[in-house]
């Protein structure tokens, strides 16, 4: 069952006013709990004949504290009468407040797993764990010690993880500045992978977008979605937002899609991970020109080879700080599928699509080739979900317009290349039921001199001893009265109506043929009337567009995208 809950930011002191607050929207809302993450009480050096009344009213029991509410260690150091009615009470500081610790973990009647972690980083204590529990430090020790809790549903800090605004498109409020961030803590929210985590910023508020986890094999784990949030003070002159309500289940199911705009991890270079096998593969050229796509036709020097770029730097691994997630639209296991950058077709290419549907299917693999990807066992799951995936576009398509869009999908497998993938492309049925899209792949191989294309179906690859260039040309199975008749009656094979016609086809060639990299999407542009947008960067979009057009793709994809269904 979902609890209803609020969360402030630093108090410092103003008890009576925030319960005051708390008890009105208590009265509307009915909440479950709530939580004040920083400084419940002022500064014992420096408090107000205020704030020390409210203090001993609280503790006498003359306020009200009208639900669960629990608090945390934030930058000061408790009161002493505080500390000593907490030692006296276990933790119960009055009716229905309760003091989390410095470092804890805690359930509450609902279920909810709380973990905290208050203080900041003592820089006197390099090793082992925290003394005193009431002063306001904690040492690595303490952070990592909180690792064995596994995972949270809420993580609470006083400072920021470092890197947390890494791959964030949102900038802090004009003239303010990052609060401390501590390593340990970047360390800690990647371990539990808690689904909010709570922090302060005393005059501004933070949501960062939402962001996914990796597994221990670093691939991404979108089952585990977090929200870092930072609650800026009680009554602060910016009139920034201090209160924050939502509501979770603990026992809710994993999200069956990714929140709109969520993106990887921050922390996935924050710490250095041991690479995968099939990260280790050497290349013996790339050009790491930034604008190489415009200079493909021109060898390499071989004074200037440089290394390929590992999957930090790469374009297609999540694990990539610059990947443009707001184009990812599934995935699964062990690939994913993206809207193409640049894409050749429009959202108004095919009367049918409110999208360009030019997609990309991509591995997790940061390997140049299929056949290269290690274990033999990853290779094969590997290459039967991109199969999946491709099927489940044609699915798609099948259903888009009656069978009037076929599809062509293309790989461009090299030795020499850098992250292998399928880039799929939808295209009128009539023009593959008369072969023109097969005649015209064959002839501008022709024209460039290549060899010939060879009818061949050859998996992963696996049997391939050089580079080759395929493609697949796929159209529904035409429809006819009676296979209309059979599906009326519920007789039809629908993995058949599916599956429809294909023919695959490959060229092979030598590592020393200087083949184009977009001859598939140059063959594409030509048949389909859109020389103009041959190349993918004079087709670009604001991320705006890219949204939209992403977002139009998952609503429609939604029906047939078995990621969704899947764990």
């Amino acid at each position: 069952m979902a609890s209803k809950v609020l969360v402030t930011g630093n108090i410092s002191g103003r008890i009576e006013r925030l319960f005051e607050k708390i008890s009105k929207l208590h009265a509307k809302t009915s909440f479950s709990l709530a939580l004040i993450v920083g400084d419940l009480f002022s500064d014992p050096s420096n408090t107000s004949p205020e704030d020390s009344e409210d203090l001993d009213a609280l503790l006498k029991g003359q306020i009200d504290v009208p639900l669960p509410t629990y608090f945390t260690l934030g930058k000061r150091s408790l009161p002493q009468q505080v500390v000593d009615k907490i030692e006296l009470s276990d933790n119960e500081l009055c009716p229905n407040l309760y003091f989390l610790g410095k470092r804890s973990t805690t359930k509450t009647s609902e279920g909810l797993r709380i973990i905290s972690l208050g203080g900041s980083l003592d820089p006197e204590v390099t090793v082992g764990l925290s003394k005193d529990k009431y002063l306001p430090f904690h040492t690595e020790g303490d952070a990592k010690a909180l690792h064995g809790a596994n995972s949270a549903d809420i993580l609470v800090t006083t400072s920021w993880p470092k890197l947390v605004r890494a791959r964030s498109n949102i900038k802090l409020p004009e003239g303010t500045t990052e609060p401390s961030q501590e390593q340990c803590i970047a360390d800690l929210c990647s371990a539990l992978k808690p689904r909010y985590h709570f922090s302060i910023s005393d005059h501004f508020f933070y949501e960062r977008e939402p962001f996914f986890h990796l597994n221990p094999d670093g691939q991404p784990d979108t089952s585990s979605i977090t929200r870092f949030i930072s609650l800026a003070a009680y009554d602060n002159s910016a009139k920034a937002k201090w209160l924050y309500a939502f509501n979770i289940d603990p026992d809710a199911a994993p999200p069956v899609t990714m929140p709109s705009g969520t993106t990887a991890t921050p922390f996935a270079n924050s710490k250095k991970r041991q690479r995968l096998p099939d990260q280790e593969v050497s290349y013996s050229r790339f050009n790491q020109d930034k604008n190489h796509h415009d200079h493909h036709h021109q060898p390499l020097k071989r004074s200037r080879k440089a290394p390929p770029p590992g999957p930090r730097e790469c374009f297609f691994c999540l694990s990539n700080e610059n990947i443009a997630t707001h184009l990812i639209t599934s995935i699964a296991n062990e690939c994913y599928l993206t809207t193409a950058k640049g894409p050749l077709t429009t959202a108004t290419t095919h009367a049918s699509l409110a999208f360009p549907a030019h997609m990309l299917i991509i591995p997790f693999s940061h390997s140049p080739l299929l056949s290269s990807i290690v274990p033999p066992e990853t290779r094969a799951s590997t290459y039967n979900e991109m199969q999946r995936y491709r099927q489940a576009l044609h699915s798609l398509l099948n259903s888009s317009d009656n069978g009037s869009l076929g599809a062509v999908t293309w790989e461009v497998s090299r030795a020499e290349g850098i992250h292998i993938h399928w880039q799929f492309l939808p295209v009128s049925s009539d023009l593959v039921k008369k072969g023109l899209v097969e005649a015209a792949f064959k002839v501008e191989a022709e024209n460039e001199k290549y060899p010939f294309f060879k009818e061949k179906e050859i998996g992963d690859g696996a049997d391939e001893s050089g580079d080759y260039f395929r493609v697949w040309i796929w159209r529904p199975a035409e429809s006819t009265p009676e296979s209309n008749i059979a599906a009326q009656d519920g007789d039809g094979d629908d993995e058949d109506e599916v599956k429809g016609v294909e023919k695959s086809m490959m060229l092979p060639h030598s590592e020393n043929l200087r083949f184009d990299l977009q001859f598939g999407r140059r063959v594409m542009a030509k048949l389909l009337g859109l020389e103009g947008r041959m190349h993918w960067k004079d087709c670009t979009q604001s991320d705006e567009e890219e949204k939209k057009d992403a977002e139009a793709f998952k609503a429609t994809f939604k029906e047939f995208d078995f990621s969704l269904t899947e764990s």
